[in-house]
């Protein structure tokens, strides 16, 4: 009798350590796979006045765009330099109740100009704002692509959301600030174009626009640059990461200008294991060409203790991953100088909106263009659930 139970009771071992096996298995691949937008739909476009003046500012130069859940309002930064006005960002108003979005209904609602420590404005061309990401504190990171050229640091600093005046500083890698030599350092113009927070706000990130002038040649015709991911923590607010992120090679069509400009301008988180959108820009005489790819961090390597990466054999960093998930080429839509994007609020039917923004570079010939789309984003359970259970496509 007892040698009957025993033999009985080896399958139920079996079973079981098959069940944690199993459990295990899919904990460990659902926490490690990324999250994925498996679908996108261009939902409509709008466009502010040309030269439009509030409350005694032109609105313009609009680089970067963030979304404040809580207030269903966006906050967008002005690249203006000081120039028409001092340094600013405005908080603006997206409708989008109908599903779409529909001419007209982007409207500005308040300005706030961003002081300093001494609660003074920053001085002209003190400051090049670029990127903006809202916390939950009731204030927001704004990041400075500085100058280059005039020895002027890049800066990433926090300011109160309705004062504007500056809370917090956060330091920067010496390998990123220019010298003397110009040996090392930003280059002008292709810094921290970007600035997003995870959703659980304990980290930021930043990249340039293109490659450190250690680390390699900036963006040509037909070829890319290697741009630097910053990862900050936000709960010591030091720097503790970095990694190694390879623009698109874009090809200019009709070139007659001669002009040419490519590089990452902005970055948005879409959870808290390193899994973003990009967003790449490129300038190719005969108009733009904008990318949105899905990003990974995962399996890429570290390089915040690499100081050059010309110093050494490069080729064995491994990259962050990336997948291109919309030319925006393809849409029936002209596009103008887009820099910036955010998530917006959930739709009326439950999906998840995107909202990319342009900067005019206060351009008469070009226009504030504001795009969104519903996008659908897949968690790994939910993509695993679907593959076991194929009804949930239909």
């Amino acid at each position: 009798m007892q040698l009957i139970k025993k033999i009985f009771a080896i399958p139920r071992i079996i079973y079981f350590l098959v069940t944690i096996i199993i459990i295990v298995f899919l904990f460990t691949n659902l926490y490690t796979n990324a999250v994925e937008v498996s679908s996108i739909e261009f939902i409509g476009e709008a466009t502010l006045p040309k030269g439009l003046i509030f409350k005694n500012t032109e609105v313009g130069g609009l680089s970067g765009i963030t979304y404040d859940a809580k207030n269903n309002l966006y906050y967008a930064i002005s690249d203006d330099h000081g120039k028409k006005a001092a340094a600013r960002f405005y908080t603006l108003k997206i409708d989008l109740s109908k599903g779409k979005l529909q001419k007209g209904k982007v409207l500005p609602v308040s300005v706030t100009t961003l002081l300093n420590e001494n609660a003074q404005t920053f001085r002209p061309a003190e400051s090049d704002t670029e990127g903006i990401a809202v916390t939950n504190k009731a204030t927001v990171f704004i990041s400075s692509e500085g100058d280059a050229g005039k020895l002027i640091n890049p800066f990433i600093k926090e300011f109160s959301l309705s004062s504007g005046r500056e809370i917090k500083t956060l330091s920067i890698p010496n390998k990123f600030l220019p010298d003397k030599s110009s040996q090392k350092g930003i280059r002008n113009n292709l810094a921290f174009e970007s600035l997003t927070i995870t959703p659980d706000k304990k980290h930021l990130f930043t990249a340039t626009e293109n490659a450190l002038i250690q680390d390699g040649v900036a963006a040509k015709p037909n070829i890319g640059s290697p741009c630097r991911i910053l990862q900050y923590n936000l709960l010591n607010n030091q720097p503790e990461k970095e990694f190694l992120y390879q623009t698109e090679p874009v090809s200019p069509f009709l070139n007659f200008t001669g002009k040419f400009i490519s590089g990452l301008p902005d970055l948005l988180a879409l959870d808290n294991q390193g899994h973003f959108l990009s967003l790449e820009r490129s300038f190719t005489g005969l108009g733009f060409a904008i990318f949105l790819f899905q990003v990974s961090l995962e399996g890429a390597n570290d390089i915040h203790k690499i100081d050059s990466l010309l110093a050494i054999n490069s080729k064995n960093i491994k990259p962050v991953t990336k997948k291109l998930l919309l030319d925006l080429r393809t849409l029936n839509v002209l596009l103008d100088n887009i820099e910036g994007l955010t998530l917006g609020p959930k739709l009326p039917d439950g999906q998840q909106s995107l909202i990319l923004i342009s900067d005019n570079n206060f351009n008469s010939l070009q226009r504030t263009q504001i795009l969104a789309f519903k996008i659908k984003i897949e968690t790994p359970l939910i993509r695993l659930l679907r593959r076991l259970l194929p009804n949930l496509n239909r």
